[in-house]
């Protein structure tokens, strides 16, 4: 009887709290630590980017995509690309729209910077001609988008 009185008068065992926030902060510093964005851009699997030496990495913008197939804003299928060859204008009216679009659909302060900076990447296939790139510029441009940047491979700097 003594023992069981003995056992019953023991302190239950409690949450070591330093240990616990330990814990924590370590696994907070963790996920701030690989939650930032990359500074490296994926390429697509159907878009073979050109090669080129660059100096430059590639900045948060808007992202003309150009396959061989289709036209893509940020990831929405605006138009085939036999359209805007086939076209005689050289200003595409549903790129330009939605790009004009995008800079209204601001949501959080990333995305409000991207919107406000005027400035679109193309990732364009390799093999695409020259006067479907331009008229994509040109629709950016006239959406008021004036700083283009073409998006490419970095390949090896060549030092003669």
């Amino acid at each position: 009887m003594k023992r069981m009185a003995r056992a019953s008068k023991q302190k239950k065992p409690t949450l070591n709290l330093v240990s616990l926030m330990d814990v924590f902060t370590i696994l907070v510093f963790f996920l701030l630590v690989n939650s930032s964005s990359s500074d490296v851009m994926e390429q697509p699997k159907n878009v073979m980017l050109p090669e080129s030496v660059v100096d430059s990495k590639p900045r948060e913008t808007v992202i003309v995509l150009v396959t061989e197939d289709s036209i893509l804003v940020q990831g929405d299928v605006v138009m085939s690309t036999a359209e805007v060859i086939e076209s005689k204008d050289s200003v595409m009216l549903p790129i330009k729209d939605r790009l004009l679009r995008q800079q209204q659909k601001v949501i959080g302060f990333k995305t409000k910077a991207v919107a406000e900076s005027k400035e679109v990447t193309v990732l364009a296939h390799r093999t695409l001609p020259f006067k479907l790139l331009k008229k994509v510029m040109a629709s950016c441009t006239s959406a008021g988008y004036g700083k283009i940047s073409l998006a490419v491979i970095q390949k090896a700097s060549q030092t003669g």
